[in-house]
């Protein structure tokens, strides 16, 4: 979806940028407009930089750019008609009564009046701005007209006085425009455990056992979560990826130390779904030291690592289960013959020999079985899609069991 972001000229201006990165982390496109007070105190560039996209700061064009022509001159109609939302954050005392009264004094104030869509406004300024009847007026009548206001906090202010006016938490604003767009919070208030990536088993010093999982599957599962209120724990085997922000990340290497944490962790959860390849088989007894090479051959003795997913499921208590199945024939059969063997409410399989899925691929084609015996099959998708469908249907298990 893509929204506005109008940056006003105030001192809070510069948490406009963590502002635009919590609205990525929404998956919003952000356009940022600013007017010419912003850019006293933040550059343009910085917005440029963080959205990839020219910021507008002007009603025809920058001062130091080419002649106004016919599209910069209904650039604020194509925005305007373009977005799903406009968001002011900080807003002034003056840009609030400019909107207030339908004064188009400037590019921001002339799309506020050219949108169809809802307008989010955080406003933030001096207390005694703030309290002024004429601001209390300004921001009743943008009430009225719709305009969702995100109250400033109290707090010590830039001015040095302490009262009402402070711009309320990035956290906040970006809640109410997730609220007004839509988006769900339908996870809030529960605690998801998600495992990711692969396990490694040692074999000597120099040499493990593991797989091809990437852990963006988990990744993606997690992420998703954290977007719809869930408090996520991320139990991850080693990869390259970067823990999700806000996600409490529980690094493990083996199969052992990942049962370990699922259990330790797993008491708090509503649900655990366990999308780490975890290893099948570890070394019966690892070397010490560096096997050497030799001119005969060499036999591995080797014994199963823990099945973590059916010792959760021997505590299962009232929580969902969800479990992965990665394989490359027999899928129905060996799917179905793991969701009885492990005790789990949903095993999500997909045949990694397929073009499109399994390790290491930004896409997935899943399907997911149920203890009822259904069978809900998925195109191939983005893991960041796959991930909100099965979690959709989580949803669905926990409201009809």
């Amino acid at each position: 979806m893509k929204i506005a972001l109008g940056v006003t000229g105030g001192v809070a201006a510069y948490k406009a940028a963590e502002l635009v990165r919590r609205l990525q982390q929404e998956k919003l496109d952000v356009q940022v407009v600013m007017t010419r007070a912003a850019r006293e105190f933040v550059a343009p560039l910085t917005f440029a930089a963080l959205t990839g996209k020219k910021v507008i700061t002007e009603m025809f064009g920058a001062e130091d750019s080419a002649p106004a022509n016919v599209e910069s001159a209904i650039e604020h109609i194509a925005v305007a008609q373009r977005i799903d939302l406009l968001l002011v954050a900080p807003a002034t005392a003056d840009t609030i009564a400019h909107f207030a009264r339908g004064i188009a004094r400037d590019f921001l104030a002339t799309l506020y009046l050219a949108t169809k869509a809802p307008v989010v406004v955080a406003p933030a300024m001096n207390v005694n701005m703030w309290e002024h009847p004429a601001t209390q007026e300004n921001v009743g009548i943008l009430r009225a007209r719709g305009v969702h206001i995100v109250d400033p906090d109290e707090g010590y202010l830039a001015c040095g006085m302490t009262g009402a006016g402070r711009l309320a938490a990035t956290e906040t604003i970006a809640r109410t425009v997730c609220e007004v767009l839509g988006l769900r919070t339908d996870f809030a208030g529960q605690t998801i455990l998600i495992t990711a990536g692969p396990t490694r088993e040692d074999l000597d010093p120099v040499r493990f056992l593991t797989n091809r999982s990437s852990g963006k599957m988990g990744y993606a599962l997690a992420e998703n979560a954290l977007r719809r209120g869930a408090q996520v724990i991320l139990v991850s085997g080693p990869t390259e990826l970067h823990p999700p922000e806000g996600a409490d990340w529980v690094p493990v290497r083996t199969a052992e130390e990942m049962r370990s944490a699922v259990l330790e962790h797993s008491a708090a959860a509503n649900v655990v779904i366990m999308a780490a390849a975890v290893a099948d088989y570890r070394a019966a007894a690892a070397s010490a030291t560096k096997i050497q090479r030799g001119g005969e051959r060499l036999v591995l003795e080797l014994e199963p690592t823990p099945d973590i997913l059916r010792d959760l499921s021997a505590q299962k208590g009232k929580r969902l289960l969800i479990g992965f199945a990665a394989e490359t024939d027999h899928l129905a059969e060996n799917a179905r013959a793991k969701l009885a063997r492990k005790g789990a409410d949903v095993i999500v399989a997909n045949d990694v020999t397929r073009e499109g899925a399994g390790f290491d691929t930004d896409t997935n084609i899943v399907t997911l079985y149920f203890r009822d015996g259904r069978e809900v099959s998925l195109p191939q998708l983005p893991k960041s899609e796959v991930a909100r469908l099965i979690l959709d249907h989580v949803l669905l298990l926990q409201r009809n069991p």
